[in-house]
């Protein structure tokens, strides 16, 4: 399966160190950036799937760092989703610089939870029917 989309970022200078690095730590906000982006490509608000009573806590990241990114960067986060999602979607991200360098390769698994009883559920209905007229 390779339903996927892709995000821009501009690295910013809060996010780097005093070399220009940005710090290991913001890319997990550039994941949770482009897990949005993707659901909004697909015409779900992320908003609004939590006004309906789903929350999708991150289970797992990982992450393989082969280059770093820099300051003032236009990075591209390529984001795969993995399978068909169950109680857990998966994505594969791929970040490049602006001269296709591959930066970062990770993964995330985030686990479909009602907040109310604050326990798993299956991946709603108005997703999975989102993903398969992809």
């Amino acid at each position: 399966m390779l339903i996927s989309s892709n995000t821009s970022v501009k690295v910013r200078y809060s996010e780097t160190d005093q070399m220009g690095v940005v710090h290991h730590g913001n890319y997990v906000q550039y994941l949770e950036l482009a897990r949005i982006d993707w659901l909004s490509k697909l015409g779900i608000s992320y908003k609004t799937m939590e006004e309906n009573g789903i929350m999708l806590p991150v289970y797992t990241m990982d992450f393989k760092f082969k280059k770093s990114a820099f300051f003032d960067d236009d990075l591209t986060v390529k984001t795969y989703l993995r399978k068909i999602p169950t109680a857990r979607i998966v994505f594969d991200y791929e970040i490049y610089n602006r001269h296709q360098e591959l930066l970062t390769i990770a993964s995330t698994s985030l686990v479909f939870v009602d907040s109310e009883t604050k326990k798993p559920v299956s991946c709603p209905n108005y997703l999975l029917e989102k993903i398969k007229n992809v």
